[in-house]
């Protein structure tokens, strides 16, 4: 009598029916997650994206500085409608840049930069009110001013305000990207 008792206490494991109940409980809090898992995954997206563009406006105009020469920054869409920046010396349209490779450049301008901010999944917003910015080597100012919006999904957008002497203030509209103030 005494060894079926142990044999009972020594028995380990779940049954089918507990495992079906784990199961069907963490798919119920997968999937109520999901969605603000995935808006978290866009907004981090779109941060990144941000703060990519911000940190290439003051490498254009260190580059302008180091290289005693003017560093352009031009922003395109391409065929598709994806938008591009390049970071490149020379003339306002003698580098243009794509979604789908590197730049492309004539004469004697050199491309520093490029960056597409676009793929067929995750498609990012670039909105300027200049077609490219430049880089003064002396004094490191820009000119002429710009303001560039990039939006992502769900409208959450980020502002980048580059005034005449060359720095870049950040805002999102209506405070809904975090760590962003609110423009």
């Amino acid at each position: 009598m005494q060894t079926k008792k142990n044999a009972r206490a020594r028995r380990h494991g779940y049954t089918l029916i507990e495992l079906m109940a784990v199961v069907a409980i963490a798919g119920i809090v997968m999937t109520t997650a999901m969605p603000s898992l995935a808006g978290w995954v866009e907004a981090q997206r779109l941060s990144g994206a941000a703060s990519e563009l911000a940190s290439d406006l003051q490498y254009a105009r260190s580059e302008a500085v180091l290289r005693n020469q003017s560093v352009r920054v031009g922003f395109q869409h391409d065929a598709s409608g994806a938008a591009c920046y390049v970071l490149h010396t020379g003339q306002a349209e003698q580098c243009r840049c794509s979604a789908s490779g590197p730049a492309q450049c004539a004469g004697d301008a050199q491309a520093l930069k490029s960056v597409a901010l676009a793929t067929a999944a995750h498609r990012i917003e670039l909105q300027s009110n200049v077609a490219s910015t430049v880089f003064d080597p002396v004094h490191g100012t820009a000119t002429p001013a710009a303001t560039l919006r990039i939006t992502g999904a769900e409208s959450r957008t980020v502002q980048h305000t580059l005034n005449v002497m060359g720095r870049v203030r950040s805002c999102a509209p209506q405070a809904a990207v975090s760590g962003y103030r609110a423009c």
